[in-house]
């Protein structure tokens, strides 16, 4: 979600006076939400079983488990170094790069979390179904107090750390989504370019955009046959979500592509785009990887189609980061044009 540029003079330090109180207190929450994550982890990384049941899964691969463990470790522990680098004195000479990428990258991992786990206890507190080991006749995965522990850190990581960056980049950033898309020039030598990415990732996301609108009206094509006897209203739900994140995505490539809806603000689309391709390449990339752990029973390995599913969903999410990354580079540019004719007048 960036690029190196120069800050708006002090546009919002004397307008905005609370984020300077707010800051440390959110970075403070963010710090927090990761120690429960971590202290689990760590443990299991040391031999306990905390939070795991007899008959799991989780102990039939420990050194896989140590691995894997080990580097969600050093991802949540990214979580800290982000919020100081958010604000520290330090973190304002940081390449925009450096910063972007991680934050793109946790941005698609804690989005879905944050949207699905209470779209799924909602939906659970009106009569939604619910698997549990008797329901499928295997041992539990995990005791449920561990999701509540871990999906509560990470809604609370993805709040702190988003309202964060949103401080940090409307200082550092935030003259570029000024304005309306109406406002905006007209593309560039680069447009036609522009324009085939964002046709290009709509035309692909209407694979998995249709899997997910067929799974979430309770189709299991394509589905392997564990996840088909298992589905519960909580797979619903992450389909419809997935389903949305896609939309989002494609939705706001299209709009900064051919500057359609003019009265909309620049920020809206942007958003759109980059939050959007965040969850779709991220959690794409997620479940791919994660669909062959441990799965001996073939009841349990995902399908062909599942996984171009997950591969498509990665291009898609791609093409439309690298095409937000290219309007904000413009708009820098265009920015810094303008001024430096301004200072020369």
């Amino acid at each position: 979600m960036s690029q190196t540029l120069v800050p708006t003079p002090a546009a919002g330090r004397g307008a905005h006076p609370a984020p300077g109180r707010l800051r440390p207190l959110l970075r403070a929450v963010a710090v927090a939400a990761c120690l429960p994550y971590l202290s689990l982890k760590v443990a299991w990384i040391a031999g306990s079983h905390i939070g795991i049941p007899e008959g799991s899964t989780l102990l039939d691969h420990r050194g896989l488990m140590a691995v894997a463990n080990s580097v969600t470790v050093l991802m949540d522990g990214a979580v800290i170094v982000i919020a100081l680098l958010l604000t520290r004195p330090w973190g304002r000479r940081v390449p925009a790069w450096l910063l972007g990428l991680p934050m793109w990258a946790a941005t698609g991992l804690l989005l879905p979390i944050m949207a699905g786990f209470p779209a799924q206890l909602a939906v659970r507190a009106f009569g939604g179904s619910v698997n549990n080991a008797e329901d499928t006749g295997r041992d539990a995965f995990l005791h449920e107090w561990v999701f509540g522990v871990v999906y509560g850190g990470f809604i609370l990581q993805g709040l702190s750390l988003g309202l964060l960056f949103v401080l940090y980049a409307r200082d550092r950033w935030g003259h570029l989504w000024q304005g309306r898309v109406g406002d905006l020039p007209t593309a560039g030598p680069g447009g036609r370019a522009t324009r085939l990415c964002a046709v290009t990732a709509a035309l692909l996301a209407l694979y998995p955009a249709g899997l997910r609108l067929l799974w979430a009206g309770g189709s299991t094509l394509g589905l392997n046959a564990s996840r088909a006897d298992e589905r519960t209203s909580d797979f619903h739900v992450l389909s419809a979500l997935d389903f949305g994140y896609l939309a989002a995505a494609v939705a706001g490539a299209l709009v900064l592509a051919f500057r359609r809806l003019p009265a909309l603000p620049v920020k809206v689309p942007l958003a759109l785009a980059l939050a959007g391709s965040a969850a779709v390449a991220c959690w794409g990339a997620w479940m791919f990887v994660t669909s062959f752990a441990g799965t001996t029973d073939a009841a349990d390995r995902p399908t062909s189609a599942m996984l171009l599913s997950y591969a498509v969903q990665m291009i898609i999410g791609t093409l439309v980061a690298v095409m937000g990354a290219r309007f904000l580079k413009e708009r820098a540019a265009s920015r810094a044009e303008n001024t430096g004719r301004t200072g020369a007048a």
